[in-house]
Formats: C-alpha cells, structure tokens, sequence
C-alpha cells in the first residue's frame, strides 16, 4: 500500500497553544475504513449510532470510526521534542494498511520548523509498529535513527517486557528495523514511571497507564496555568470517552487498559485539560465533559494560522 497524503500548503500544519507551548501535529496517514472494527470490535455501527456527538468529526453515517496517524511535535525546556513517530516509510509490516508506505511525514515535520536534525527528544508511548515507524529511515540499504541528534525515550518496564516476549515474526521484524538501530546507536534510554509520574523537564510530566502494554505512558504539558494530555493509546478513539470499557483487540491487559482509561478520563473530566488523541481523526483535540454517566469528547479545533 502506498499512501501520500494531500500536498503541504503554508496553513495545513495543525496547532495547539497551551501557555506558552505550541504543539502541532504531524500528519502521517488517515487509516483505512477497516481499521476501526479490528481495533475496537465492540465499537459497532450502533454502539456509535448512540453517539450523536461523534458524528461528522470522529464517525461517518454508516457508524465506521475514523482514525488516525500522526505525531506531535512541541518546545519545552529548550528541547524540541516528538512525541511517538507513527508507521514509517517503506516498511515491512503484516497489516496492509501500515505495509510499504510512501509519505511526506518528514517534509510535514519540516514544515512545522522541526527538520530531523533538529528533535532533540523523541518519546515513545509505546513500542507498536504504528509508534515507532519513523524511529528510522532507509540509507543505502541500512535502518538508521531519522533523529540522529535525539535521545529516544520509553518506558523501562515497556522494552523490558518486549525484552522477554515470544514475538511473532512480524513484531521480531518491526524491532529490527525501528527499536534494534536506535539502541545500538545508543540513543534510547529507558526510565522508570512511578505511580504519580516523572518529569523530563520542567512542565513535560510521563504518567504511567499500562494495559493496553505493560509500559505505556501518556504525556501531560503544562504552560502558565493550562494542561494539556497525549494520550498515546490509552484511548484509541473517542467513543472510549462514552464506554470506556471498549478496549482494543491488542490490549495486553484489557482490564489494566481499562482501569487506567476509566483513572485518566476520570481526572479529565470537566476540566480545562485539553486532551490531544494519538490517532483521533481532527479535530484531533478537545475536553473530556461529563455526558450520561459516562463523558464525551468537546471538540477543540485548531488554531488557524
């Protein structure tokens, strides 16, 4: 599957201003129809139904999700950082949908001011193939880190249990060509997420929400009195927010998964936290309101530049 999407003009690069961080997201790829009744099975065409609000952003009329692939990309502390680096190019992968891809994600990323050169910092939610792709790029034949000048960062307890894992060929082929180089270049450091979190710098705090892996993190930035929260996989699509029990069909440990989406919506909720979804379709951002006993989500759109 080769997949480029539309060309880049000067207003297609979406922002966030939260304080004094703009975060923007870097667009890799809207995932195929198919993707939403593997992932979230028991999100069905009337399960969605029952969610006006869904509709036209994160659902069409016949109920099928829609989702994403993308990143972020914002300053803090001086460093230029990445958050998750999506599918790749060019590589092998057993989903079609993420298989042989062709995009412009590095002249998106250029465009948003953050040349590979640059990143300093890339943190990995997680270590699926959809996160890590653009960990490496192809030169003369050989994987190498696309971030040459960045210390990658994941989660110990996350690399440790991939560590220790009988993997299938295709996650042992996603390791090497996208894990595997950037350690050998010695550029991934693994750190260890207590219960209440960890800063890096200043304002960019990792909090622990296993389950969906047994290392997941999601980010929390916080600028001059406003929070805003990546959620990586620990929600994979908005109609979690309205039944948080829906869990993916990768989830390592679904009750884990839930328990930790049910703890994060839970402290969201009715809050000026602006949540930005790893692979919700845009508007991509929004609050987490209180909504029939459970929460749905109020759609922040871009800033317009």
């Amino acid at each position: 599957m080769s997949t480029t999407p539309p060309a880049i003009g000067p207003t297609t690069i979406p922002t966030w201003t939260v304080g004094d961080i703009t975060v923007h997201r870097i667009d890799e790829v809207l995932l195929p129809p198919a993707t939403g009744p593997w992932l979230l099975p028991d999100a069905t065409p009337d399960v969605v139904a029952g969610q006006d609000w869904l509709h036209p952003h994160f659902a069409d009329d016949e109920g099928i999700l829609r989702i994403d692939s993308h990143s972020f990309a914002f300053t803090i502390g001086g460093l230029r950082v990445l958050a998750d680096t999506g599918i790749g190019n060019g590589k092998e992968r057993a989903n079609p949908a993420w298989h042989n891809l062709h995009t412009d994600y590095l002249q998106r990323l250029a465009a948003a001011c953050f040349p590979p050169d640059s990143v300093d910092l890339v943190i990995l939610t997680h270590l699926h193939a959809d996160h890590v792709g653009w960990n490496t790029r192809e030169v003369e034949g050989e994987w190498v880190p696309t971030f040459p000048h960045a210390r990658y960062l994941t989660s110990r307890t996350e690399r440790e249990f991939w560590a220790g894992y009988d993997m299938e060929e295709a996650r042992r082929q996603m390791f090497r060509d996208s894990v595997v180089p950037v350690e050998q270049a010695g550029l991934l450091d693994l750190i260890d997420i207590p219960a209440d979190g960890v800063d890096v710098v200043p304002g960019l705090r990792l909090l622990p929400t296993p389950g969906h892996t047994p290392g997941h993190i999601a980010l929390e930035l916080t600028s001059r009195g406003r929070t805003a929260l990546i959620t990586g996989d620990c929600i994979h699509h908005p109609v979690q927010l309205a039944h948080p029990a829906i869990g993916a069909c990768v989830d390592i440990d679904p009750a884990q998964s839930e328990a930790s989406r049910r703890k994060l919506l839970g402290s969201l909720a009715d809050t000026d936290t602006l949540v930005l979804g790893t692979h919700f379709a845009p508007p991509t951002a929004g609050h987490v309101v209180s909504h029939e006993g459970a929460y749905r989500l109020s759609p922040v759109p871009a800033d317009s530049h």
